[in-house]
Formats: structure tokens, sequence, C-alpha cells
């Protein structure tokens, strides 16, 4: 059973190898990427604060911290980078709220409606 905002194996492979903290890089080990990454996935897709994270990712404050200092080392930038090259589309869509136009704005006239002319336009009589 897979859970709710958590990444497939074959997402994570994707992107394991651009992550810092793993081994044979310089650095720490970090065993927990993979949670910390579908605590950032789980916080976007859900629309909640880093204070309502659950439990099983740790602290909020301590995911957002690890957030963005991976933010300012660029780790994002080079995983929607290398994602990008090779875009699935999955979450490609268009939202009726997006592409909906008030019903005068196509400047048609209705049918059954007449021609009037406004008070002091030419030819008004």
């Amino acid at each position: 059973m897979t859970r709710r905002y958590a990444l497939r194996d074959d997402q994570w492979a994707r992107i394991e190898g651009f992550l810092p903290g793993r081994g044979g890089h310089v650095g720490g080990t970090a065993a927990d990427n993979r949670l910390f990454v579908e605590a950032v996935l789980y916080r976007y897709r859900a629309g909640i604060p880093w204070r309502d994270l659950p439990e099983r990712f740790g602290t909020g404050k301590s995911v957002h911290q690890r957030f963005g200092r991976w933010a300012k080392s660029g780790v994002w930038e080079r995983v929607f980078a290398a994602l990008g090259t090779d875009a699935d589309n999955e979450y490609a869509m268009l939202d009726a709220t997006i592409v909906r136009a008030h019903q005068h704005s196509a400047g048609a006239r209705k049918k059954g409606a007449t021609a009037t002319r406004r008070w002091g336009a030419a030819g008004a009589g």
C-alpha cells in the first residue's frame, strides 16, 4: 500500500543521485533524504504550513530549515533541471478557472437582442 504523497521507487531513483548526504558524497550521510523529500512534497501538495506536518516527518521547524539550506545550495534547482529534461506531464493540467471567460467577453450580440443607440449618439432621433 502506498501512502498519499509518497514517492514511488522509480521516482526516488530518478532524484536520489542529485541529493546531498548520500554515501560516497562529501559530508555526512543522511539516511532520511527520502523521508525529507516526501515531507516537502506532502507540505506543498496538501497546502499546509510547515508546523502542521505529520509527526512521521519530524518537526516542521527542522524540515523547513533543511529545505532552506537545500534551496540556498541549489539542490532543488539541480533536481528540477534534471526532471525538466524528461517531463512526463503527470501534473500538467488546465483548470476551468484559468480558461473561463465572462459571457460578454466574446462581443457577439445575444439572440433576439435589438440594436440600441446611446443617448446623444450621432443619428439618434
